[in-house]
């Protein structure tokens, strides 16, 4: 996690630069090493999570112009300067920032304010869940309905594709039948109107022509999506060979969907065991037989789920990481 503290007077600044020990952050003190809006601008988008230490009302003027998305925010918390109580603000359960107070609370010997409904009413928490299951939420606007009915007393119908290990909270009713409220997998699929629980586990091989654009890269992935019934959100990274590690186009591609790039070169792509679909051009090329099924299986760790898959300059395959997923949520 990236943590990064800010406080506004003398005692404020030692709490501070205790929780940025205490927790591998940095701690700065307002106007001395930067100013207010120049601190949440720059880490608001960078970082993983914000700590003020001060009142929450210069938090909240502080991150209103740069607030964006439920699902990309990041964890904001508040701590008084005192260090008796520590306030989740933003982004408590897709951003971890009521797991990250607990935390601070447990640390600081603070009271950790809680106050959203499901927390507060000890109800299933369908965002909370996701991001501890190393999952996704593409569409946020159906949290509210999910949350709502549990908290009204009803029953939640679930589908899943994979076997939850332990018994499922409270209200969660697994089942094959639709309609569903909840859909979890990395497959789409005729689950009608739910809330969609994505697991990022995929991880795109791609090796390509030298001069590829963004744009193409985007049409065969969107292609690649569709045909293979997957969720975009699933996935985790881009791998290739490192001949690619420069390739403007891929980089742009890479950017525009915020995943990491991970490539690797000939001689360790060409140690790789498996039943991958070698090609004697592409080795003689770049020295191994196949570069997107067997940067994808490397990446991973997996197995290969969507084999090598030919598009105009580019190929594509899919492999998964193992996953297990369970009922285990933080507050747990």
């Amino acid at each position: 996690m990236n943590l990064y503290c800010l406080s506004f007077s003398d005692q404020g600044s030692r709490l501070a630069q205790r929780i940025a020990d205490g927790f591998s952050g940095t701690a700065f003190r307002c106007k001395e090493d930067l100013s207010l809006s120049s601190f949440t601008e720059e880490y608001f988008r960078s970082g993983n999570a914000l700590v003020f230490v001060g009142a929450i009302g210069i938090a909240v003027r502080a991150i209103a112009p740069v607030l964006n998305s439920k699902t990309t925010d990041p964890a904001v918390v508040v701590v008084d300067e005192c260090g008796d109580f520590v306030v989740p603000i933003l982004s408590g359960h897709l951003g971890g920032a009521h797991e990250l107070a607990r935390k601070l609370a447990s640390y600081l010997n603070a009271i950790a304010v809680v106050t959203t409904a499901t927390d507060r009413n000890g109800v299933f928490a369908v965002d909370d869940w996701a991001r501890v299951q190393n999952a996704v939420i593409p569409n946020p606007e159906w949290i509210k309905t999910v949350s709502g009915a549990l908290l009204a007393g009803q029953s939640v119908r679930m589908c899943s594709e994979y076997d939850l290990e332990g018994d499922p909270p409270k209200g969660v009713v697994l089942t094959k039948e639709p309609p569903f409220d909840i859909s979890f997998g990395i497959h789409t699929g005729n689950t009608g109107p739910s809330l969609s629980v994505v697991p990022r586990i995929l991880i795109l091989g791609v090796g390509c022509k030298r001069g590829v654009s963004a744009e193409e890269l985007e049409a065969a992935f969107q292609t690649l999506t569709k045909e293979h019934h997957l969720q975009p959100s699933a996935f985790l990274a881009v791998s290739s060979i490192d001949l690619k590690r420069d390739e403007p186009g891929l980089l742009q591609f890479c950017e525009n969907h915020r995943l990491p790039l991970y490539t690797y070169s000939a001689e360790e792509l060409e140690s790789l065991e498996g039943p991958f679909s070698d090609s004697d051009f592409v080795r003689q090329t770049t020295g191994t037989g196949n570069v997107c099924e067997r940067s994808s299986v490397l990446a991973s760790g997996g197995t290969l789920l969507v084999p090598k898959t030919s598009y105009p300059n580019i190929t594509m395959a899919v492999s998964a990481h193992d996953y297990q997923p369970d009922w285990k949520c933080f507050r747990e």
